[in-house]
Parts: C-alpha cells; structure tokens; sequence
C-alpha cells in the first residue's frame, strides 16, 4: 500500500522559501539543505514531508494542486493569515472565492498558492 511521503513545491530560491516555510509550518530540515533541495520535516516528527526543489517553471495563477493549511476557527485562521504574511506571504486577489468562502489564498516567497481554511465552520 503505498502513501504521500512528501509534497514537493518548485520554487526559484530554495534558502528563501526553506525559510518560509520552516517558519509558516514549525518544520526543520530533514539533512542539510542544498541550494538546490531540502526536505522539510515536522519538529515533532509526526505529519506530511514537504520538499522544496529549485524550478525555473513559471508560477500558474491558478495552479491544479496546492497546499491547504488548516486554523481552528475564523479568529485563529485571522491570526495565522496576518502571521504568515509578516513572514513574507502576500495575499492574493483570488477571482474565485464563492460568497461565503472559509478560505483566504495566499502566495509564498515563490508565488506559490496556498490556503488558510477555517476549519471551525465545518
């Protein structure tokens, strides 16, 4: 039975979004990172690996797969969204939030999306 092992993000600068990310998500690196590749693993140990690997693809403005980060209720996904943006994450202008989305978008360093979702509406 197979299972995810890591999710990996293409990124144009891998120390900048190494940093980011270690940040946004209290992750460590697994070895020492390359300026190339780095694994990034949960402190704790336990949850998905994330690895961030040098691209020169270009960022979609709305790409077909991305990272939901989940907060607890509105308050603390209001609290997570202006964290993660002093951390260097932008807000995006996403055209398709529906009216009463639990969502907010938001792009790394690299421009990459993600989501903060609301998870105490559901």
């Amino acid at each position: 039975m197979l299972s995810v092992g890591s999710v990996v993000i293409g990124v144009s600068d891998v120390p900048r979004a190494a940093a980011f990310w270690t940040e946004a998500l209290g992750y460590v690196p697994r070895d020492e990172p390359e300026d190339d590749w780095v694994v990034l693993v949960p402190a704790d140990g336990a949850g998905v690996r994330l690895s961030l690997g040098l691209s020169e693809t270009p960022v979609q403005e709305h790409p077909r797969i991305h990272l939901d980060l989940y907060a607890g209720d509105a308050a603390d996904q209001a609290a997570e969204v202006e964290r993660l943006v002093s951390l260097g994450a932008r807000r995006v202008d996403w055209d398709h939030y529906p009216d009463d989305a639990d969502f907010v978008v938001l792009a790394d360093p690299d421009d990459n999306r993600f989501c903060v979702i609301d998870t105490g509406r559901h």
